[in-house]
């Protein structure tokens, strides 16, 4: 419980063994169910279209989702209630309540990511680099993951190593080739796929070990207008493999106000690391 709540604000740090990547987040700047787009080869005539639309993302102030969130992993965890503040390119605040209790508040920042867990008296204090070489990736930073929290494309689309296809129910990107990542003299190989709407919604990401049953899965549903821009009211974050669970992110409010972030930690908490 510990570890899982102190590290949920931390792009959902719990999955990290599926997440093998030799990625570069460029949202930077930019299934298997039957809601995916089936296999086609058919071409996509204009794929400068394309490319704009899910790379480039929507320009705000600041949004507040508020919500609860699952959490299965074969543990008993309580629906937790969650607000989610967001300040474009500067901060993500989150905090975390079970009834009238606060279990957990984060905050990130281009700097790196810091949360306490109120239920264990205790915090982490981590950078972006630390946490990307403990996950074995090289995607996370501070973009990345607010456009995994409000459902844009977080994970490079390298129009040379990746294929775009269409059909009546969407777009499909599918890496081409094994992406790798050499670590320690190991190299890791996995496979990626991108599913999107008609209307370019995001709706499935797959991060796939090519040598091991691990899978990292995270969708996206129930899209919603607001001020300009779409965001997703619902976030799963699939797990499975080696390791299995879930975490699902119900955002059922959705504001634009700006909100006081506070975030200190008393001196009595620990620090712990995150192993």
């Amino acid at each position: 419980m510990r570890q899982l709540i102190s590290l949920l604000f931390c792009t959902f740090i719990l999955f990290s063994c599926t997440s093998r990547n030799g990625l570069k987040d460029a949202a930077s700047e930019t299934a298997k169910d039957d809601s995916r787009p089936k296999e086609s080869n058919k071409a996509i005539a204009d794929r400068i279209t394309f490319f704009e639309k899910v790379l480039i993302g929507p320009k705000f102030s600041q949004i507040k989702m508020s919500g609860k969130m699952m959490v299965e992993t074969g543990a008993p965890i309580p629906s937790l209630n969650t607000t989610i503040y967001i300040e474009q390119n500067q901060k993500i605040w989150m905090n975390l309540t079970a009834v009238f209790f606060n279990v957990s508040r984060g905050i990130a920042t281009a700097e790196g990511i810091k949360a306490k867990n109120n239920f264990e008296k205790t915090y982490i204090d981590s950078d972006f680099e630390y946490l990307n070489n403990l996950l074995n990736v090289n995607f996370i930073d501070y973009k990345a993951l607010e456009n995994i929290l409000i459902g844009r494309t977080f994970i490079k689309l390298n129009d040379s190593q990746f294929q775009l296809t269409k059909n009546s129910q969407g777009f499909k990107m599918a890496s081409l080739v094994n992406q790798k990542i050499v670590k320690e003299d190991k190299t890791t190989e996995y496979k990626v796929l991108l599913y999107y709407a008609n209307n370019y919604d995001l709706t499935k990401v797959q991060i796939q070990d090519v040598n091991s049953p691990d899978e990292l899965e995270i969708s996206y549903t129930n899209w919603e207008a607001f001020n300009e821009m779409r965001l997703p009211k619902n976030v799963k974050i699939l797990l499975k493999g080696t390791k299995n669970g879930e975490i699902l992110l119900e955002n059922t409010n959705f504001e634009s106000s700006k909100m006081a972030t506070p975030y200190s930690v008393p001196n009595n908490y620990t620090k712990i690391e995150i192993r």
